[in-house]
């Protein structure tokens, strides 16, 4: 499979730490040296996951480099968890919008690991013959969701889209061949089904045992990394860039130790974006595109709540 091209979208609204120190007191040196965060992207009045969705396809699909016409694509695959509407699912909202009747439309819900799941179907359906050229979107809409004044993850959460356009045959010399996808379920880890929830009808997303997604986020995440270069021949010595899921930034940090990366080969922009689900490494791929050289190799690894654990080598 290839990544022919991808973009992202970003809603203008930034909100600072000192917001949260206003409603929460918490200090921004405080939110700085747990999460790694300083600001994070709001969606605006009349934005959602759908909306955001749209404007990563649109701003995909004005690119100079799409290798394709839009009508070629044949299959669709959504990724969220924070649904505007959970019968008009992300990916029909994009399917509406390009007008594009009778292809496979799925959207997917794996937490912040959807991303990778999402690549999943498409290489499901590439390997069946039932499609040869997909868009996948991944949009979250954690504000729409979250109790910002939870002291414990209200300030985390930011908002934001990406989309790309994936080919079973190489299409470009620019493409972007995927080497190899690995994904897993962790439910049975540690406190997976409690650690961290989002149940509409109660209080937003609540983290109450932060503590143990931290844990099992760096045990999984350093080890599927591992695992996706040994599947390819390759070692870490091999590995040019790290994308890890934008969760809390010292997550980050200590999968790069676990696996002796250098901090120069990690991607990062929960920074600045905070916390933006399964948006975050795609949107940090698609923001890091012209940084990278022909024969270099990136993994994207991903942990989601639940749990869920993934990851994918890319070689430019």
């Amino acid at each position: 499979m290839y990544i022919n091209t991808l973009s992202h979208y970003l809603p203008s609204e930034v909100i600072g730490n000192e917001y949260f120190t206003k409603l929460n007191n918490l200090s921004s040196e405080w939110i700085v040296e747990r999460t790694g965060i300083y600001e994070r992207r709001k969606a605006g009045e009349g934005e959602n996951t759908a909306t955001m969705a749209i404007e990563a396809v649109n701003l995909l699909l004005a690119d100079d480099n799409v290798p394709y016409s839009k009508n070629e694509i044949d299959l669709i695959v959504g990724g969220t968890y924070t649904p505007y509407d959970t019968i008009v699912t992300v990916a029909h909202a994009v399917q509406h919008h390009l007008s594009l009747p009778d292809i496979p439309v799925v959207t997917i819900s794996s937490a912040c690991s959807s991303l990778l799941n999402a690549i999943e179907i498409v290489e499901g359906y590439f390997a069946m013959g039932k499609a040869s050229k997909a868009l996948v979107i991944v949009s979250d809409h954690n504000t729409a969701y979250y109790n910002e004044s939870d002291t414990v993850s209200g300030h985390l959460w930011g908002d934001g889209a990406s989309a790309m356009l994936i080919s079973k045959e190489r299409q470009s010399e620019s493409d972007m061949f995927i080497k190899k996808l690995i994904t897993g379920g962790a439910a049975t880890s540690g406190k997976a089904i409690e650690a961290v929830v989002l149940r509409p009808n109660d209080r937003g997303v609540v983290m109450p045992f932060g503590r143990d997604v931290f844990q099992n986020a760096c045990i999984y995440m350093p080890k599927v990394s591992q695992q996706v270069l040994q599947a390819c021949g390759l070692t870490i010595d091999d590995l040019d860039y790290l994308i890890p899921h934008q969760a809390n930034h010292r997550i980050s940090l200590n999968v790069i130790n676990t696996l002796g990366i250098p901090a120069e080969k990690l991607i990062s922009n929960i920074q600045y974006l905070g916390n933006t689900g399964c948006a975050g490494c795609a949107i940090a791929l698609s923001e890091n595109r012209s940084k990278f050289k022909k024969g270099e190799n990136i993994v994207i690894t991903v942990f989601g709540g639940g749990y869920s654990y993934g990851a994918m080598l890319i070689t430019i």
